[in-house]
């Protein structure tokens, strides 16, 4: 790889990193570089969840320092998001890269109305038991279908849905990077077994993306809702703005 090449790896796996941890998306930016730099579409997304695997295990560890943990409350969500993601990751490996960069736009597309949609207030207790258990189920093994094929923007629907079940957004933050990282690990060995992985490439985005999810915990505890709320409009304005060709 050139050194500008590394340099620019780099640095957007650092900014993705900050920016999946905070709200979601740094799949928008990383997967073009890749792209811009000359990988198809398809090893793109496999080289991606290398980096992003190692940015949710700095992320969750970041948030544990800080007092924030979220193993508990993400146990009825890991299971089905674990099983759509597997799924979903076979049926993309199976793509031609022209046709995942089709898929890649009308799925884009179909996440931005539920995304702009406000939140429904917090229910009293909190927690994903506010639906019942087969919505959740659904729900959640629909966003693993959709992270394990495509990942981009999969933080953003996740805490979409964490905040209808009831969670404030710093938990449901600590809450998405963990189930993020469950989905991407059991999504990384059908990836790498389908030889769409670059792996120069991956351990650069893994240093840029490990260092951008220690420090985007960091300003999530810090920051709070304050800081979230304009990093989730942002990156839901930059998903609009790629859907039409703009970014």
């Amino acid at each position: 790889m050139e050194p500008f090449a590394i340099a620019v790896l780099a640095a957007g796996g650092f900014v993705a990193g900050v920016v999946n941890t905070l709200a979601g998306g740094g799949s928008m930016l990383t997967v073009p570089l890749l792209v811009m730099l000359g990988w198809p579409g398809t090893l793109a997304t496999g080289t991606t969840r290398i980096g992003g695997l190692a940015q949710t295990v700095a992320a969750v560890a970041s948030f544990r320092q800080r007092g924030i943990g979220a193993l508990t409350a993400s146990l009825p969500v890991l299971a089905p998001v674990a099983l759509g993601s597997i799924a979903g990751a076979v049926a993309v490996s199976r793509l031609a890269d022209a046709t995942f960069e089709r898929a890649f736009g009308l799925v884009m597309l179909a996440i931005l109305a539920p995304t702009l949609r406000p939140p429904k207030p917090r229910v009293a207790d909190g927690g994903v038991a506010a639906w019942p258990a087969w919505v959740r189920g659904l729900v959640f093994f629909a966003i693993g279908l959709y992270g394990g094929a495509f990942q981009a923007g999969v933080g953003i629907v996740l805490l979409l849905a964490l905040g209808r079940a009831g969670y404030d957004l710093v938990t449901a933050n600590a809450i998405k990077v963990l189930v993020v990282g469950a989905l991407t690990a059991v999504a990384v060995p059908v990836f790498v077994a389908s030889a769409q992985v670059a792996w120069g490439p991956a351990l650069v985005l893994t240093a840029g993306m490990a260092a951008g999810g220690w420090v985007g915990a960091h300003f999530a505890v810090r920051g709070g809702e304050r800081l979230i709320r304009p990093v989730l409009a942002v990156a839901v304005i930059a998903l609009a703005l790629r859907m039409i060709g703009l970014l």
